[in-house]
């Protein structure tokens, strides 16, 4: 048997798309379909924005890769609008949220380990059912059977806990404990929200300790849950936050943002991207920023967010043997069904034309372009309502 041409690593559908339109997808024969993965939490602003696009274009046409060697102006601007919008003082940006997450865990590490530090604090205490990427780092990181087979030896240096159990993370802390590294919400995970008492209960224990607090907010980031990061719905700051998917609306963009005391091991030579930071990726996030960044945006995002949830909450009423309820914040929304959720994702899909995301513990992901309309979300409903009926057909 003959490889693919694509190394087959992912289970490919039918679903061949070539064009989108604002909320939709265009597959090579024509068919639409109604986008509500958005490139899993990537596609924030849709398919067709007039401003990112025009943004990627001017800058396509003007310079598109320098070597990080020479001065910024492009990163400059981008990393001045993420530190003024976020608790961080220092911004070092990446292709991936699974490279800013890496530049986390170096950054945690490097906190403890700087000149006259202690080299022993190494460890990172991650939680159950977390997905921080799949490099080797972020992948030990994660405590996903499947994720790590195949690819043993796993790298040292992470302790894992169950999500939400503050007494369980407070035993695990010990000499070599450098920090914690936490989704707010978990995303692949099953769309499950971390409690106020444990993020908060986290950020308690690592001031008493001088750990780093970590926080994965390449999902949840850049206005998905109605704020800008969720950490600021827990009242909270973090220490180091990784950033990417919709921080550069589609185009490859992530960033690793810290306060001036976390980074201070992060010197000349510590790190580094030949890509990371180019002027090409600086001009779609800085569109993204602009759009997003804003008072009037993130209440929209809270309303459409509140409004779905209501709506899904009483519709799922109607299927008590398929529906266990809704999960999430803002347009980062899960239903907890009773069975496995791949199948009900893959009828939405092939019969009724509308793309969700399946995740862990039996959750149906939707996570739409925060330009929705209600249009769309009645759109939505329909296909749904169509989709849920049918499926309890078969």
């Amino acid at each position: 048997m003959s490889i693919t041409p694509l190394m087959p690593v992912y289970p490919r559908c039918g679903v061949r798309p070539v064009k989108g339109e604002h909320c939709h997808l265009i597959s090579e024969d024509g068919t639409r379909y109604l986008d509500f993965a958005s490139g899993i939490a990537v596609n924030l602003l849709g398919h067709s924005h007039a401003g990112l696009i025009g943004a990627i274009q001017k800058q396509a046409e003007t310079l598109m890769h320098v070597s990080n060697l020479y001065g910024s102006p492009q990163g400059e601007a981008l990393a001045q609008k993420l530190v003024d919008a976020t608790f961080a003082d220092t911004v070092f940006f990446t292709n991936s949220g699974a490279e800013a997450v890496e530049a986390a865990i170096k950054t945690a590490r490097a906190y403890h380990q700087s000149e006259g530090g202690d080299s022993n604090r190494f460890e990172l205490i991650t939680f159950n059912n977390a997905f921080h990427g799949r490099t080797m780092a972020t992948i030990s990181a994660s405590s996903q059977e499947k994720m790590h087979k195949g690819f043993s030896p796993l790298l040292p240096g992470f302790k894992y806990v169950e999500f939400n159990d503050l007494e369980g993370a407070k035993a695990a802390i010990g000499p070599h404990t450098a920090g914690f590294l936490v989704e707010p919400i978990q995303g692949e995970g099953g769309i499950r929200v971390g409690t106020p008492e444990f993020i908060e209960g986290l950020r308690q224990l690592a001031d008493e300790h001088d750990l780093m607090l970590v926080f994965d907010e390449v999902q949840t980031g850049v206005a998905r849950t109605g704020t800008l990061y969720a950490y600021e719905q827990y009242g909270i700051e973090p220490d180091i936050m990784a950033t990417a998917k919709g921080i550069g609306g589609g185009f490859p963009l992530g960033a690793c943002l810290a306060t001036e005391k976390a980074a201070r091991g992060m010197t000349f030579g510590t790190h580094g991207s030949t890509y990371g930071g180019n002027p090409l990726a600086m001009a779609a996030g800085s569109a993204v920023m602009d759009a997003v960044a804003n008072e009037d945006f993130l209440a929209q995002v809270r309303e459409k967010g509140e409004r779905l949830r209501s709506r899904l909450e009483q519709f799922i009423g109607n299927y008590p043997e398929l529906f266990e309820g809704v999960r999430g914040m803002g347009l980062m929304l899960g239903l907890k069904m009773k069975g496995e959720p791949r199948p009900f994702m893959v009828h939405l899909r092939d019969n009724h034309q509308l793309l969700t995301v399946a995740a862990g513990d039996g959750t149906l992901r939707l996570l739409p372009p925060l330009v929705i309309g209600d249009v769309e979300m009645d759109e939505f409903f329909e296909k749904l309502s169509a989709g849920t009926a049918d499926y309890e057909e078969s």
